[in-house]
């Protein structure tokens, strides 16, 4: 897919319960250049102070507050360089590993939530690391470089939730086409998409409980690996309950979704942080749309055959002339 400019699109929802803006944080992943030269090429359009926690990891602290983390996407290496091992003996084999790591696994830069009225303020980014030499999901055949987008819900109870659940759960299929999944993070376990079985139990709701919500997620999605992650959202609202399920340190508690569908073409001179953003918000805009998603769950119950299930190229067909003939692509 091209993404010809940089105009990030607002969705029908834009302010918390608060009424301030809803915040978004980006996460990207990619390779061809070391976490020095990533550290160096967005502090010279962020600003800030550049402190090096570790060999694994570069942080910038900006004069607004927010927390920009440049760090190897490799646990075995950051445990030990924030480890007890501190010494000179322990930086002797560190640093030369890290820069080792660089070539095999991904640098990742996690941007602090910003406003979802200033997402465009993140371009600059994306077009220095593009200049400092980083490449994305196309140039690597052995890692699965993505983008993740970590939007706050708009207010954080059962209805609004499962308004976003049942949108996603009707579009998951056609966006992967749209986004146009890489092959090789297709078959990677970090994306996976919630199983079909999982779909017509949603589906064939119109309402649920907060209750409902946790019982039926983990018990079709126990796992971090999922193309829309609730995990985040679910500790939020209960983490001991999240965590007899899944013990996983990684899960951390937020009002987010989390979402690891979209390639990272950060190479691309046509390609900017705007269109995985946009693509995400055809799922904000279905949330918002109630009855048009009672008749579209209707729709994919009314095509599950026996045994076979929805047909997914069918559906795909279909979504997707539903939502140009509504103008929301």
């Amino acid at each position: 897919m091209s993404y010809p400019d940089n105009e990030f699109n607002l969705p029908p929802v834009i302010n918390r319960s608060d009424g301030k803006p809803r915040r978004v944080g980006f996460e990207l992943e990619f390779s061809g250049i070391s976490l020095d030269q990533a550290a160096e090429a967005l502090q010279s359009v962020v600003g800030g102070e550049l402190q090096a926690d570790s060999a694994a990891e570069r942080v910038i602290k900006t004069d607004s507050g927010g927390k920009f983390i440049i760090e190897l996407d490799w646990a075995y290496l950051k445990q030990k360089a924030s480890g007890s091992e501190r010494g000179e003996e322990a930086k002797e084999w560190l640093e030369p590993l890290s820069k080792v790591a660089a070539l095999l696994v991904p640098v990742e830069v996690v941007c602090p939530p910003i406003s979802i009225l200033d997402l465009s303020k993140l371009t600059p980014m994306v077009d220095a690391l593009r200049d400092a030499g980083a490449v994305g999901t196309e140039e690597s055949f052995i890692a699965a470089y993505g983008v993740h987008i970590n939007a706050e819900i708009p207010r954080l109870n059962g209805d609004v939730l499962f308004s976003y659940l049942r949108a996603f759960a009707l579009l998951q299929w056609w966006l992967v086409d749209e986004h146009e999944v890489d092959a090789t993070r297709k078959v990677s376990p970090y994306v996976d998409l919630y199983p079909e079985a999982y779909l017509i139990q949603v589906l064939s709701k119109s309402e649920s409980s907060i209750d409902e919500i946790f019982s039926d997620y983990l018990e079709y999605n126990a796992s971090r690996n999922r193309a829309l992650d609730l995990l985040p959202m679910l500790a939020e609202i209960d983490a001991g309950r999240v965590r007899a399920v899944v013990d996983d340190p990684k899960i951390k508690a937020r009002p987010t979704f989390h979402y690891r569908l979209p390639n990272c073409q950060i190479e691309r001179s046509d390609w900017s942080l705007s269109g995985p953003w946009n693509t995400w918000c055809v799922v904000e805009q279905l949330a918002a749309r109630k009855n048009d998603m009672n008749s579209l769950s209707e729709k994919f119950l009314a095509a599950c055959r026996p045994i076979l299930g929805v047909g997914r190229s069918d559906w795909v067909r279909f979504i997707d002339q539903w939502l140009k003939d509504r103008a929301l692509v």
